[in-house]
């Protein structure tokens, strides 16, 4: 899956997407199809440092196995359908799995104030399932908190700019440790629960 790009966006309607549209493009560019495997994006060569500056700098919600050692951390943004799609495949190995979601925004609207409302949910696990059921049927996502502080929006700018410092410009962006291994793995764009387990070292 080409997975959704930094810059200013373009995408048909959530409803109208299939699995055959692979990606969301630029304005005037033809969505990418469904040729792109998981096998066939190459993953990020990226350090510790660079898994180290995830954990200190980025500023999400957890879910999953809390007592996991090992977090995975995935960066998306709220009008992401491809984010969607990866959280569904998160799922099945939450039991397993500690996960932290970082919240990006590609602009100062609708996607800064969901973000700022996906970080805050005091239940994230619900409020998130409700977001990604609501974005991928059409209808948009959850209902936005207003009232956003200074505070907040600085913390979805940061993770915004640490996108950037990771040497990406996409999402869903996956960084974490192989469990088996011990290297530091990632993934730009969906996948699927099979593969994102692989990735990440669990059985």
């Amino acid at each position: 899956m080409k997975p959704m790009t930094l810059t200013k966006l373009f995408f048909p309607a959530v409803a109208a997407l299939t699995l055959t549209v692979a990606g969301c493009s630029k304005p005037g560019e033809a969505p990418a199809t469904s040729a792109a495997t998981p096998e066939a994006a190459a993953p990020a060569a990226l350090s510790a440092s660079s898994y180290d500056t995830v954990t200190k700098t980025g500023k999400g919600f957890t879910v999953g196995s809390m007592m996991s050692a090992q977090p995975v951390y995935v960066l998306f943004e709220p009008q992401c359908p491809h984010c969607g799609h990866l959280w569904q495949a998160s799922m099945p190995l939450q039991d397993k799995v500690k996960f932290v979601w970082i919240p990006v925004a590609f602009n100062d609207g609708k996607n800064l104030a969901q973000a700022v409302t996906l970080m805050s949910s005091s239940t994230p696990l619900e409020t998130m399932t409700e977001h990604e059921k609501s974005l991928l049927t059409g209808n948009g996502g959850i209902t936005a908190m207003g009232g956003i502080t200074a505070e907040q929006q600085q913390a979805i700018k940061t993770n915004s700019q640490l996108l950037t410092t990771l040497g990406q410009d996409s999402v869903p962006f996956i960084l974490a440790k192989n469990r088996t291994t011990g290297e530091i793995v990632s993934h730009s764009g969906a996948m699927e629960t099979a593969d994102l387990a692989k990735l990440i070292g669990v059985n």
